[in-house]
């Protein structure tokens, strides 16, 4: 084999040529006239600009109302009566072992135990959320519940100490207003000493008068 007789395995594809001498020929592919049969006929979906006016949800969405957490798996006194012998222990992961609860996605989930049916096996129940009816019927019947402590998390900052808070200081419109008011109200010696010079240039005065 001659280096002329090579040949590409992926030949590279030929282009799309509009017009009559194109690979699909006529409009090849392109329709009738108009703006989409022009080259850059790239236009904005208009669908977009819809999306973009809705108003977006703050927070979650749809799940705003859902709780965190999950809900427990819900298991009656009767069940426990049924599968369970006296003196047995009922924990989460023995619900498992026996089929009365399922996992979800590989986890043991969390249990409540409810009130419904009548129990007469002394059993203890531990780590596992318990109804009132439930746990004095279980407590009734000989036997004991452990129930779960919920933690909560309180925040190891330190509390600031409070500062007495500082008398804010006057201003000078308001100190000239305290100065005024202080002004007039005067004592009556000072008043006397004014009246006597006033008396005296009046003296002063006629005895000038005279003079002349």
């Amino acid at each position: 084999m001659q280096t002329n007789q090579l040949k590409r395995t992926h030949p590279n594809k030929k282009r799309m040529i509009v017009a009559r001498g194109g690979k699909r020929g006529k409009t090849a592919g392109r329709g009738g006239k108009g703006q989409s049969a022009r080259a850059g006929n790239k236009r904005r979906p208009e669908w977009r600009d819809i999306i973009k006016r809705i108003p977006k949800l703050r927070g979650r969405g749809k799940n705003s109302n859902k709780p965190f957490q999950e809900r427990p798996v819900v298991v009656n006194i009767s069940s426990l009566e049924a599968n369970f012998v006296a003196n047995d222990a009922v924990t989460p992961t023995i619900l498992v072992e026996k089929g009365i609860v399922k996992t979800l996605s590989g986890r043991i989930p969390m249990v409540k135990i409810l009130g419904d049916g009548e129990i007469t096996k002394a059993i203890t129940v531990t780590g596992c959320y318990i109804s009132l009816p439930a746990s004095e019927k279980i407590v009734k019947a000989g036997g004991s519940v452990t129930q779960i402590v919920e933690k909560v998390i309180k925040s190891n900052k330190p509390k600031a100490p409070k500062v007495a808070k500082e008398p804010k200081p006057e201003s000078k419109s308001e100190s000239k207003k305290e100065e005024s008011k202080t002004n007039k109200v005067k004592s009556p010696e000072v008043e006397n000493k004014k009246k006597e010079a006033k008396s005296e240039k009046k003296e002063v005065v006629a005895k000038k008068s005279v003079k002349k």
